[in-house]
């Protein structure tokens, strides 16, 4: 959906470009050729002139001056050129879409790093559970256990410890649910701040579309000011407008691409913690029924005494 929303905004600031530069085009060529009729267009032999005034003398040579003139345009457009002379709207739009870019970067980075953390741990402490024949043995096999590891020993020894204490009947059902407690809560924390992830994915090209608009309509004005069409004139302020939709990509794409990235990964850790909580809940079992074998003997061994 996020992947579909980037390419819709892009396609149609791309339109909205080609309309604008399509529609300066048709202008320009339109006034070149009422110039060029205008200037062109032969009069009679037989037709008798009136005395030029001064100041008509002068139109022709203005309006040859203004034909053959040709506008001084910056070639060294560069992107910081171009923001330097952005709008101080399509200036803000920039700057919050490059802010946006960093704390998409921050987050993948910090998520990153603690997954693969967790995910080293959650194995060592999967070996460690599996291979312990009580609960009180894999907590003291676990030098450095996981937060979600240590929080589901705590709470499956407690809740075994209840069960051996009185009525073990219940204790499947308990630390079933003991586990899944402990699964929800690993996988609500490991997805703070994908939200944000999503967010500046799903908005960052329309934002950049809105700094494009801005810009386009700003080029408009300065269209109308100054009474010409010539591209050379407007590109620097529609290309200072493209500017705006080409860093809203740069933010947008990489956040896509890395949600789903932390999506899998945080996928991965979840499923670790699960074949944690499995194995806990085999270990409980089978501590409780060899207590239980155990107390059958005793009971029989009195009995028989």
């Amino acid at each position: 959906m996020i992947n579909g929303i980037t390419i819709r905004a892009s396609t149609f600031a791309g339109l909205l470009t080609i309309a604008v530069v399509t529609w300066g085009s048709h202008l320009g060529a339109q006034e070149a050729g009422g110039a060029g009729q205008q200037i062109g267009t032969p009069q009679s032999a037989n037709e008798t002139r009136p005395a030029a005034t001064p100041r008509q003398q002068r139109e022709p040579a203005t309006r040859a001056a203004r034909v053959d003139a040709k506008p001084v345009v910056n070639k060294s457009l560069t992107p910081w050129r171009m923001f330097l002379a952005a709008d101080v709207v399509v200036k803000a739009v920039m700057i919050g879409l490059v802010a946006a870019s960093v704390i998409v970067w921050t987050i993948w980075l910090a998520k990153m790093s603690s997954l693969l953390v967790l995910k080293r741990r959650l194995r060592r402490d999967l070996w460690a559970v599996a291979a312990a024949a009580s609960v009180s043995e894999a907590n003291r096999a676990l030098s450095k256990p996981s937060d979600p590891t240590r929080h589901m020993i705590e709470l499956v020894e407690r809740e075994l410890s209840d069960a051996l204490a009185g009525d073990g009947g219940t204790l499947n059902d308990r630390v079933a649910s003991v586990v899944r407690d402990a699964e929800a809560a690993t996988s609500r924390q490991l997805r703070n701040g994908m939200a944000v992830l999503a967010t500046i994915g799903a908005t960052a090209p329309f934002v950049g579309l809105f700094g494009t608009v801005w810009g386009i309509m700003n080029s408009f004005i300065g269209i109308s000011e100054s009474q010409t069409t010539n591209l050379a004139v407007v590109a620097p302020g529609i290309a200072e407008a493209l500017l705006a939709t080409a860093i809203g990509l740069i933010a947008a794409i990489p956040a896509v691409i890395l949600y789903n990235h932390l999506g899998r990964s945080i996928a991965v850790a979840r499923g670790l913690v699960q074949a944690v909580g499995s194995a806990l809940h085999r270990v409980a079992l089978r501590q409780r029924d060899g207590v239980s074998v155990e107390r059958r003997v005793t009971s029989l061994r009195v009995a028989a005494e």
